[in-house]
């Protein structure tokens, strides 16, 4: 039979890869970030299929909320690292589009006035 981790030792786990992720955020090591959330969601899923521990203490409830705490403390700030990151990206997308539109309408209108000519 194969061993389950806890829902607890699941939770700890989350919370070593979230402040790991907050580390490669600082960082800007982008590749680990995406690997260690990857982890995460692997971690998150195997929590969402463990069945709920009826008999938890009350000890592992208290701990389970620093657990969650702490990730949820970890993600904000992995946020404040990523967002503006995010935000120059979308822009830079944002801008290489705009430019590629109006070369694109650009050049529409000069073939709309190159092909209206050949009517006359």
């Amino acid at each position: 039979m194969r061993w389950m981790p806890s829902q607890i030792e699941l939770y700890e786990e989350m919370r070593l890869l979230s402040s790991r992720m907050v580390a490669a955020a600082r960082a800007s090591d982008w590749d680990s970030l995406i690997e260690l959330e990857r982890r995460i969601a692997g971690l998150r899923n195997a929590l969402l299929a463990a069945p709920e521990d009826s008999n938890a203490l009350t000890t592992d409830l208290a701990g389970k909320r620093a657990l969650i705490q702490r990730i949820l403390e970890d993600d904000a700030e992995v946020r404040r690292h990523t967002e503006p990151w995010m935000e120059r990206l979308r822009q830079f997308l944002g801008d290489g589009t705009r430019h590629r539109d109006s070369q694109q309408a650009r050049a529409a209108g000069a073939e709309d006035s190159s092909s209206a000519g050949l009517g006359t």
